[in-house]
């Protein structure tokens, strides 16, 4: 059932509102709801769902998988090579190997795109499965336990630690209660909440003391409550609505995209014009058009997916050895091509855990007597040991205190949020009774008569509480929270003790806690800084805890922005504000995903590392999503890379490796169009004035394999490091003028080779010039052309991959990977030799005289040569060749 009324939740109203006055349509009292009121109340307020939308069928998905400009490029590609491989070929020479090559990379290049982008479904699904829990609901009177998909607005609920919250809520009655809302804000402490109204307008939702959201969980303590908002209208319904909306295309996706353009605007404006002038010039349209398509194939690098794929799953194994999980291949490239990463700061820069950092007497010196002391009041209280208790106990286990006098508790008295502190009374062998409290410092100060300096108890003046709260504003200051250790000796008659002996004690010294970064994060930060990625901190978390975090990191001296700020800026204000600062704080999942797609339309390639519920809109919206060990479920399923470790000099290394995908990306595709779009316009030149076709159309498609098949070894090839320095982003115009500079390059050795072999090799071998040959004559004429063409097309085409993967001197100063090497030479060896043999005979090629090689060895040379000038020239233009 859809929710009728869909107004987004005013939790301003809820928190000030007495519980009668909650809902105009249901009349609430303490009993909660019957059973018509429930019907009345889902049919009104709507089911407590998370609504995922309208899901696109499957046929759908699918056809915008396979159907894309790309794909629809090889579709074409696959349809010649049926009509000039089997349907216009002779039976003895059909081959339909071409086709399944083709058709098959289709099939490859959709089935990945279909599994991606059902991505955001399966995201939506698992925070479905995230809410698959009972509640302990009031009707009638009765409490019964019943599933939280049946959970109605106005239902009275009932909570203890340990309890998801089914959905947001409204306090009634609450217990000691904390409540973790990490996952929903990112801050690190669990939050008291109270029934307390707040009258005043709070900036954040989850700031409400009296209010409580699907998502948090209860950490001690209990409550009931009402519902105010079920389903798709809680802030975590609002989550799973942003996880569904289509993604943004990514950098990399927008790159394949536009490239695949350019190749077809290539292709229509080359294809019509051989086919033209074949057709006027040879005088059979039928041989011209299939001549042309065959251009458009050699124009078109058919193994791009291929190529491409095999880069992305090489960088994506070599990172799972590291302890990297990519879910999503594209991620490889996405991940160097960021130079913004955006991150949460709690469990992400931080271990998300609570350790005492400093246990200090009154003086601020350290003291292990304070310790010992917070040491028996968290053990021997019997309530549930929050985040602070578990840190004092394992902080004491780590410094094997002498807790030799056999203690024995003998009373406690509970924390509550009036008090807003907890005490142990303990006996030790001697028969020594100590009342031990613990307790937020105003609340220490108020019960404390004395102060101890140096084992000394002095009067607690005004002056003394003046430099206590100093000493903890210092601490506060530095990010730490600070709770006060009092102490009194001989309290009072055993079994007889009540707050009222909270009074007169001695404070002892101050206990600071802190969620600290990771170990690798400074260092992870530096090296982010060095490979020109610029860091930003978008946490939920407040001022004081962030900034000595990101001081601690090497991200200090920064202006701190907050959520509540960023509120008021107006769109061109706030891309300049997220332009210049670097630390974001107090922000919503929503601000945060609103920040990534600023900077994103600022021209960013935007990274997102996070770990809660509030970081999923976020990374979905990032080029790059990448979640930490310690993430929860849905955080995981948002990402496209995962860290299995804690080490985040991870980050560093994927991003290298990422930009090292990407340039053997670019290698292919750059050396391969412009050597293509340089033979195809040779090939109009040659149409133009040759009296035959310069190239058979099979021995094109066979050309164009045998380089492609050259080519798979490039994903092997080194990067020189320079290259790795700097974030690289696919700019398709960059290929368009590595096309314009290097294919017209290829094209005057190309337009050479033509001379030679029509006016110098040829007429030698064959006996005379073509116009004064016979038929037959001619025949052989043309072979021994088409064979020589042939050959030096493979050469220079396959050498210049060498001479243009590197900015520096190629063979001398900078070698391709042995694999290359090997597989590039042995393309060239078995091309060289075609024309030699039996098959080669088959498609038209027959074997060359010597005098040709004399000549193929000065034309590359030559080739080489120009290049490396040419290089040069365009390295010092547009500043880097890949």
């Amino acid at each position: 059932m859809e929710n009728k009324k869909s107004n987004k939740v005013d939790y301003k109203h809820f928190a000030a509102q007495d519980m009668t006055a909650l809902f105009p349509d249901i009349t609430l009292d303490s009993n909660g709801l019957d059973n018509q009121m429930v019907e009345a109340s889902r049919k009104i307020y709507g089911e407590n769902r998370i609504a995922y939308g309208k899901q696109t069928p499957f046929f759908i998905e699918a056809l915008k998988a396979y159907i894309t400009p790309f794909t629809l490029v090889l579709i074409v590609l696959g349809v010649i090579s049926f009509i000039t491989d089997y349907l216009l070929a002779a039976p003895k020479d059909r081959d339909l190997f071409g086709v399944m090559i083709i058709f098959t990379m289709v099939i490859v290049s959709g089935t990945v795109t279909l599994i991606q982008s059902v991505r955001s479904n399966q995201a939506a699904e698992k925070l479905k499965s995230l809410v698959k829990i009972t509640a302990n609901v009031k009707r009638s009177g009765i409490y019964q336990e019943i599933p939280m998909e049946e959970i109605v607005c106005g239902d009275v609920v009932k909570l203890s630690a340990g309890d998801m919250i089914p959905a947001d809520m409204r306090l009634l009655v609450t217990k000691d209660l904390f409540i973790s809302q990490a996952a929903l804000t990112g801050e690190s402490y669990p939050i008291e909440k109270s029934t307390a109204l707040e009258i005043a307008e709070i900036g954040v939702a989850t700031d409400y003391p009296n209010l409580l959201f699907m998502g948090s969980n209860v950490i001690s303590g209990s409550s009931e409550g009402v519902v105010i908002a079920v389903g798709n209208q809680t802030l975590f319904g609002d989550v799973a609505s942003d996880l569904t909306q289509k993604s943004e295309q990514t950098s990399f996706e927008l790159g394949i995209n536009k490239t695949s353009m350019l190749l077809i605007k290539f292709m229509a404006l080359m294809t019509p014009l051989v086919i033209v002038i074949n057709g006027f010039a040879k005088g059979s349209f039928m041989e011209a058009f299939l001549f042309g398509l065959s251009v458009a194939v050699g124009l078109t690098p058919e193994m791009l997916p291929m190529i491409v794929t095999t880069n992305l799953v090489k960088g994506a194994t070599k990172m799972s050895r590291k302890g990297t999980i990519i879910k999503n291949l594209n991620a490889i490239q996405n991940f160097g091509a960021i130079d913004v990463l955006c991150t949460d700061k709690t469990g992400t820069l931080t271990q998300d855990k609570i350790i005492l950092e400093y246990h200090l007497d009154c003086n601020g010196v350290e003291d292990s007597r304070v310790l010992r002391h917070a040491y028996l009041n968290s053990y021997y209280q019997t309530g549930l040991k929050n985040l602070l208790d578990v840190a004092i106990i394992e902080a004491t286990n780590e410094e094997k205190l002498d807790l030799s006098n056999n203690y024995r508790k003998v009373d406690e008295i509970p924390f509550d949020f009036e008090r807003r502190r907890m005490s142990v009374v303990v006996t030790d062998d001697t028969g020594k009774t100590q009342m031990i409290t613990k307790g937020a410092i105003e609340e220490m100060l108020a019960i404390s008569s004395y102060v101890d300096y140096h084992g000394q108890a002095f009067p607690l003046t005004e002056a003394e509480k003046i430099k206590v709260l100093a000493k903890v504003e210092d601490l506060n200051n530095d990010g730490l929270r600070v709770i006060g250790v009092a102490q009194k000796t001989n309290p009072s008659v055993v079994d007889e003790f009540s707050i009222a002996d909270e009074a007169e004690m001695v404070l002892i010294g101050y206990l600071a806690f802190l969620d600290p970064p990771k170990e690798t994060t400074k260092q992870a930060l530096e090296a982010l800084k060095q490979s020109g990625v610029d860091v930003k901190v978008l946490t939920g978390d407040n001022e004081l805890v962030t900034r000595s975090v990101c001081r601690q990191v090497g991200l200090s001296n920064e202006a701190l922005i907050t959520g509540e700020r960023l509120e008021h800026l107006s769109d061109s204000e706030l891309s300049e504000v997220i332009e210049q600062n670097h630390i974001f704080v107090k922000l919503t999942p929503k601000q945060k995903s609103k920040i990534v797609r600023v900077l994103r339309s600022n021209g960013h390639s935007v990274g997102f590392m996070g770990d809660g519920i509030n970081d999923a809109a976020a990374m979905k919206d990032a080029d790059i999503g990448i979640s930490v060990d310690t993430a929860v479920d849905i955080a995981k399923e948002s990402a496209d890379i995962i860290l299995l470790q804690k080490d985040l000099m991870v980050l560093e290394k994927g991003i290298l490796s990422g930009r090292e995908t990407f340039g053997n990306i670019m290698k292919y595709i750059k050396t391969t169009t412009s050597s293509n779009f340089g033979n195809m316009f040779s090939v109009l030149v040659a149409s133009t004035f040759l009296p035959f076709l310069p190239m058979l159309p099979l021995q094109i498609l066979f050309l164009n394999l045998i380089y492609d098949i050259s080519c798979i070894s490039v994903p092997w090839d080194k990067i020189d490091r320079k290259y790795l320095e700097a974030p690289k982003r696919w700019e398709t115009s960059s290929i368009g003028k590595f096309m314009i500079w290097f294919g017209p390059t290829s094209s005057i050795f190309d337009i050479t080779t033509y001379l030679i072999m029509y006016f110098i090799i040829c007429p030698a071998a064959v006996g005379g010039s073509f116009h004064t040959l016979n038929s037959t004559q001619r025949l052989a004429f043309i072979a021994i052309f088409h064979a020589g063409w042939f050959v030096e097309s493979l050469w220079s085409q396959t050498l210049v991959l060498h001479a243009l993967r590197t900015e520096k001197l190629p063979f001398i100063k900078s070698n391709a990977s042995f694999i290359m090497t090997t597989i590039t030479l042995l393309g060239i060896l078995i091309g060289t030799i075609l024309p030699f043999t039996a098959f080669g005979e088959n498609l038209g090629l027959v074997a060359l005289p010597h005098s040709y090689w004399f000549f193929l060895a000065l034309t590359i040379i030559a080739y080489l040569i120009l290049v490396s000038i040419v290089k040069h020239f365009y390295v010092k233009k547009y500043g880097a060749l890949l």
